[in-house]
């Protein structure tokens, strides 16, 4: 039901970006404030906690990350999100989520698309 789907792009200075997430179905419920609650850890997808892999360092809203592969959770709020990059990777879902292996933490404003895609 929540199909495993890449993104990946090259970047102009040769640094390569993956993301390997579990596309959620909406299904008709409420996704965010709904099953996934306002203010708590997601894994930032379905199933397994969303991956992301770069090949040289990358710096993300002024904070630098290093080449390697990470975990990828978000908090979810109504007007602002807290997006993290963690260490421990294989994680299934957030219920092992441990704040100590963050390497970066950062707050991006929260926007709404017109048309929703699934």
């Amino acid at each position: 039901m929540s199909p495993m789907a890449i993104a990946a792009v090259t970047l102009d200075d040769g640094t390569y970006v993956k993301i390997v997430y579990s596309s959620p179905r909406k299904r008709g419920r409420e996704i965010f404030g709904g099953l996934v609650p306002y203010g708590e850890v997601w894994r930032t997808g379905a199933n397994e906690a969303t991956e992301l892999t770069v090949t040289n360092g990358v710096l993300l809203n002024g904070n630098v990350l290093a080449a390697g592969t990470y975990a990828l959770f978000t908090i979810p709020g109504d007007e602002q999100w807290t997006v993290i990059i963690n260490r421990n990777l294989g994680q299934w879902g957030a219920y092992d989520y441990d704040p100590e292996a963050d390497v970066v933490r950062f707050n991006v404003p929260a926007l709404t698309i017109d048309k929703m895609h699934e």
